[in-house]
């Protein structure tokens, strides 16, 4: 294996030894570089040895630089080679359930150990190797996220379509050992890994802790894409609640344990079991926020203390706001507070019915331009409508299916601004959304002229 340099920093080390474009770096100290977590790594000393190709002529090179100082190489990827694609079929997988016709990138699964490292991606451990658990525990990548959905080695083969499935659970126990922090998540299919193997499941991950540092449980996403798929039931208000009682019981096992929750339902468990959002101090440091997990409660707690605080000038204006059938309530619970305390703004909630992926899926981040359009089409109280850049790609600036905000704003005859999705965010955005309109059109102004 080598590294590929694509780019030198200006006066760093690698550029000080003469190390350009298209070299190949071998290894380091007998180290093979296999991507850019051995780069870093190895790296990191003031003194090391490193093996190179350029131009065909091998070289070995001793570089001395400052402890941690970056060498100065640059590679195609910031892996240093391609992302590891997902070798499973989970039964419950949200991307084998898109609708055709989507940009490529958005069908392709990764299942990359070092994505979770970097950015909290989850894995499934059926990449890996004996060889680079140990490369886990010896660089101390930490911490990891790691999809379980079940202890039960025979369900989990099942579940992922994946004979490794249940074997590579023993390399949970191994990275707790070596002192890898474990982030856990389950994705919980009605009447398959729920019930008695969610009990299993919870009791196993938890003779782990203190390294299983927290468990995210979410349900099992279901779309009307699903032809030749295993079928899938989505819980309703009945195996919702029987499925948080659960969770909830665990839970309040390891806060009088532990001194806190470590297992976390997702929101939408509460949503559809019709049952109150627990308080912030549930979730400890909101752990799982990416998850799904304490997102309405840190929106609803963080927009009323923004509200509270607010000290600008509000001037009075409109605006449209879009969001997900989901978080639509908490939405318009939070914009009725703020119209109460300043009767000047008016904030009018649109709860976006998801056709797009078939009318089941009713998160914000999935909504699209398309239904969008569709369903606020002449039914518009403003001249502006506010999109939760929680919904957009790209630079905040395209949907999922690929509209823009500006075509947005052009097919609803308005102008289409981005707004925070966070809760204090979105409540200055509420209440400044005139100063945004302004900028935008000195912008069209500058633009036209």
């Amino acid at each position: 294996m080598a590294l590929y340099v694509t780019a030198v920093d200006e006066n760093s080390p690698a550029e000080r030894l003469g190390i350009s474009v298209g070299c190949a770096l071998l290894a380091i100290d007998g180290h093979p570089l296999n991507d850019a977590l051995d780069y870093q790594f190895y790296t990191t000393p003031a003194k090391f040895s490193l093996a190179l190709c350029e131009h065909e002529q091998h070289r070995t090179v001793q570089v001395e630089k400052g402890e941690y100082e970056p060498l100065g190489c640059n590679f195609k990827t910031y892996l240093g080679d391609e992302k590891h694609s997902c070798s499973n079929h989970c039964m419950f997988c949200f991307i084998d359930q898109l609708p055709p016709g989507m940009r490529a990138p958005l069908y392709f699964k990764d299942d990359d150990e070092r994505l979770s490292f970097l950015f909290g991606n989850y894995i499934t451990l059926t990449n890996l190797t004996d060889h680079e658990i140990d490369r886990i525990i010896q660089m101390h990548i930490s911490p990891i996220f790691v999809s379980v959905h079940t202890t039960n080695p025979q369900l989990r083969v099942r579940m992922l379509a994946n004979k490794r499935g249940g074997e590579v659970l023993q390399y949970l126990p191994k990275l707790a050992a070596g002192g890898i922090e474990l982030n856990c998540q389950l994705v919980l299919c009605r009447g398959i890994n729920d019930g008695q193997e969610l009990r299993r499941t919870l009791q196993d991950l938890l003779a782990l802790h203190p390294r299983v540092g927290s468990i995210a449980a979410v349900p099992a996403g279901v779309t009307d894409y699903r032809k030749g798929l295993y079928k899938l039931t989505a819980y309703d208000k009945e195996s919702a609640a029987a499925t948080l009682d659960i969770l909830e019981e665990f839970a309040a096992r390891c806060r009088a344990e532990y001194g806190r929750s470590v297992i976390y339902p997702s929101d939408e468990w509460y949503l559809t079991a019709e049952r109150e959002i627990p308080a912030a101090e549930f979730y400890d440091e909101f752990a799982q926020l990416e998850d799904g997990v304490g997102m309405w409660r840190q929106y609803h707690d963080t927009f009323l203390e923004e509200l509270e605080n607010y000290r600008g000038l509000v001037l009075p204006h409109s605006l449209d706001v879009v969001t997900g059938t989901l978080a639509a309530p908490l939405i318009e619970d939070c914009a009725n507070t703020l119209m109460q305390r300043y009767p000047q703004v008016k904030i009018s909630v649109h709860a976006i019915r998801n056709d797009y992926f078939g009318g089941n899926v009713s998160v914000a981040g999935l909504v699209t331009g398309t239904d969008i359009i569709k369903q606020c089409k002449d039914n518009l109280q403003s001249d502006t409508i506010a999109v939760p850049e929680v919904m957009l790609r790209d630079e905040k600036d395209c949907f999922l299916d690929d509209i823009t905000l500006s075509q947005l704003g052009e097919a609803l005859g308005c102008r289409a601004i981005c707004i925070p999705t966070d809760g204090a965010g979105c409540c200055r955005a509420y209440l400044s959304s005139h100063k945004r309109k302004m900028k935008l059109m000195k912008k069209e102004k500058r633009e036209e002229s």
